[in-house]
């Protein structure tokens, strides 16, 4: 039962997350108002606005940062809530607690909540108060020589950390005392600079561990819930590029286990609304290391294994309903996200701007759903995150989901910049992917050797005009004859047009015995998958070894 009805809200954010909330507004008969910057004023979002404001110049500290001109915008249309989206003031308690003195609701943490766990140390020392698993290291508060005290002490390397930092920035791996003597400065250089706090702390350094996180909610009736676990491992310089849901690759025991610490986490704090705790997980081990107060950007794998509008959910708590009971949670299937950016990955990944020419997207079907904050012809500017929109493809396990997203991803046709969608081609056909994830540093390891490999994928799927795209679940199959000219047996050659433009060649014997895989062959090219069949097995193989 609500207890209070949010009638207009104001949305402090832009692009795609935008949109976003304007649809759960909308499913809740909810108006809401946009703000957008003169650079944004004729962007897609701010065309599409039921009510906008333009708000400041181009720079985000006059216009998406600027707490004064929000504040002034909602109470100028007659907004009652708020909510910040991801990124921009999302997580500054400060401008939480000044929508609520101002008379709004804000849609995310109560105030107090966002400051704890905005704090690196403070959140570390509530949590290690609960009994969640965190790596060794410092709080922050202390100088140089008491910082590298600790260091020495808990063992090389560890990885220096802006108390107020976040998103990735402000970190330093340090291997020896020599370099973290000449690391502290610049990064509480680095530290005061984006986030007006020199402060540091550090932690030791976990070697290629995987990034996994769990979706929170809780309410204002003291219930705290999870969502499930998502991995977000597939990392360039920090910032994430592919997510998914559930997990993969994680024991039963080890899934609870951080399920739980999470849920402990937030009661911690005693958290309200949407938020993500994040974990490194090495092994069977994990370690705490953040949590985000906010919505997360990959919020729709979630929403796609649970069946959960989250950003409804966001509203609904934020009107004084309350979370589910945990029992009700439940968890079907699996889902991948990508963010399609406007960056060239064959030149690390280096930011594009300028004019968008055709962009031509996936065919949505019930498996396969599209965020997106440009369409041909916007511009993409210098002054704001270059994330075009989000796909997200669900599947049966991951393997349908991996499948589905390759059929997906080669509907895109973007011209004008350069994408990241031929690294997500990429990526899933990559075989650490696909059989065991990939670690947090594995993109940045191997930068030099990416645009080879995404050039190499990009040939090898090129599709041949004889395959057929599958008709809903069923991917389409044909029957060939052949009469082995070395033994005079005779075959049924089985064809599948697999969803990914492969083609795989099986033998089938009289009376319906199949061949093993080993004696199969796949190629992007019909003929040359039969031909190899017939060279390498039906032609140079007895029958009987061909089925055993």
């Amino acid at each position: 039962m609500l207890n209070t009805q949010i009638k207009k809200v104001l949305v402090a954010n832009r692009g795609e997350i935008a949109l976003r909330v304007k649809r759960a507004c909308q499913a809740l008969g909810i108006k809401t108002v946009f703000v957008a910057s003169e650079a944004d004023k004729n962007s897609l979002f701010a065309r599409e606005a039921e009510e906008l404001c333009v708000i400041g110049p181009a720079p985000a500290a006059q216009s998406y940062l600027s707490v004064e001109r929000i504040l002034a915008a909602a109470k100028e249309t007659g907004s009652d809530a708020i909510h910040p989206g991801y990124g921009f003031l999302s997580e500054n308690a400060d401008f939480a607690q000044a929508v609520i003195d101002a008379g709004m609701i804000f849609i995310g943490p109560n105030p107090e909540s966002i400051r704890l766990m905005g704090s690196k140390t403070e959140a570390r020392k509530r949590v290690i108060a609960s009994g969640v698993p965190t790596t060794p290291g410092a709080f922050g508060g202390l100088g140089d020589d008491a910082l590298i005290a600790r260091a020495v002490e808990i063992g090389f390397p560890v990885i220096i950390k802006a108390v107020a930092g976040g998103g990735g920035r402000g970190m330093r791996i340090v291997n020896s005392e020599a370099e973290m003597r000449e690391a502290l400065p610049r990064t509480r250089s680095e530290a005061k600079k984006n986030f007006a706090n020199e402060d540091v702390y550090l932690e030791k350094y976990i070697s290629m561990p995987r990034h996994v996180e769990v979706q929170l909610f809780g309410d204002n009736h003291g219930n705290v819930v999870h969502f499930g676990t998502r991995d977000c491992s597939s990392q360039r310089r920090h910032q994430k590029l592919v997510e998914e849901a559930p997990a993969p690759f994680l024991s039963p025991t080890l899934r609870e286990k951080i399920h739980q610490a999470a849920v402990q986490a937030a009661k911690s704090v005693n958290y309200t609304n949407a938020g993500t705790a994040e974990f490194l997980v090495s092994g069977e081990d994990f370690y705490f290391l953040e949590m985000n107060t906010r919505i997360q950007v990959e919020h729709p794998v979630t929403e796609a294994v649970t069946g959960e509008d989250l950003v409804a959910l966001q509203l609904k708590v934020a009107m004084g309903g309350r979370v589910p009971a945990q029992s009700e949670i439940k968890f079907t299937g699996h889902a991948i996200e990508f963010r399609v950016y406007a960056e060239d990955p064959r030149a690390q990944f280096r930011p594009a701007v300028g004019k968008l020419g055709k962009f031509k997207r996936p065919t949505l079907t019930p498996y396969i759903r599209e965020d997106f904050g440009f369409v041909g012809g916007d511009e993409v500017t210098p002054y704001y995150d270059a994330m075009l929109s989000k796909l997200i493809v669900t599947g049966r396990d991951r393997s349908e989901a991996i499948a589905r997203s390759l059929e997906a991803l080669q509907q895109y046709e973007i011209t004008g910049l350069p994408t990241t969608v031929d690294f997500h081609l990429w990526l899933m056909r990559n075989k650490i992917y696909r059989e065991k994830c990939l670690d947090i540093g594995f993109l940045d390891r191997e930068a030099a050797n990416i645009p080879k490999w995404i050039d190499e994928n990009k040939a090898a799927l090129v599709r041949d005009p004889l395959h057929r795209a599958p008709v809903g679940d069923a991917e389409p199959v044909d029957f060939l004859h052949y009469r082995a000219a070395s033994s005079g047996e005779s075959f049924t050659i089985e064809v599948l047009h697999r969803r990914d433009g492969v083609f795989v060649a099986s033998p089938i014997q009289i009376g319906g015995n199949r061949a093993p895989n080993r004696n199969c062959r796949a190629s992007n090219g019909m003929k040359t998958a039969v031909q190899s069949l017939i060279t390498d097995v039906l032609e140079s193989l007895p029958a009987e070894q061909i089925f055993q």
